[in-house]
């Protein structure tokens, strides 16, 4: 009898071990990091994301737009932190310490993206994006790569690291 349970647990560990399949992902899935943002579930492509970390002192930046929360120092790099939230116009609720800063690079470029929790990555199949939801207008609509199953929101990031607003190239005479 114990024996058989040894056996059953063991076969139990080993599936859970084993990686996940990701069948969809050889047939050009993309792979997605899903977070929560006020009551909306976004995603970004992993490859921009380089880590998930939790949000920790944050040193506000004077002068800078409303969107930028300040920066952190992550592993000795100062890294410049976007309030999406703020970006896009949705409810605030706060900092808190269950926040995460996705760290994102692209276009010769890293920020950190606040997330209100980070929730997993998944596969979508690109094909299966829905243009935009009447809902979504504005600034959100313009950074927009589709809608997904359960009107998960995929960010065109390309779009987000290329806009204007938040590359800050301005030099201070002294």
């Amino acid at each position: 009898m114990n024996n058989d349970r040894d056996n059953i647990l063991r076969d139990r560990a080993i599936a859970l071990a084993r990686p996940p399949e990701t069948t969809q992902s050889a047939s050009g899935a993309l792979e997605v990091l899903e977070f929560r943002l006020a009551t909306e579930r976004y995603a970004v492509e992993s490859s921009y994301v380089e880590a998930v970390h939790r949000l920790k002192d944050l040193t506000p930046l004077p002068r800078t737009p409303a969107f930028i929360l300040g920066v952190v120092n992550i592993h000795g790099r100062i890294v410049p932190v976007i309030d999406l939230k703020k970006f896009f116009g949705l409810p605030e609720q706060g900092l808190t310490d269950l926040h995460r800063i996705i760290l994102i690079q692209g276009n010769d470029m890293e920020l950190g993206l606040l997330a209100d929790v980070a929730l997993h990555v998944r596969y979508i199949t690109p094909g299966t994006l829905q243009p935009s939801l009447p809902t979504l207008t504005g600034i959100r609509a313009d950074y927009l790569k589709g809608i997904g199953a359960e009107r998960l929101i995929v960010l065109d990031l390309q779009r987000i690291l290329t806009d204007p607003r938040i590359i800050v190239n301005e030099e201070v005479e002294e």
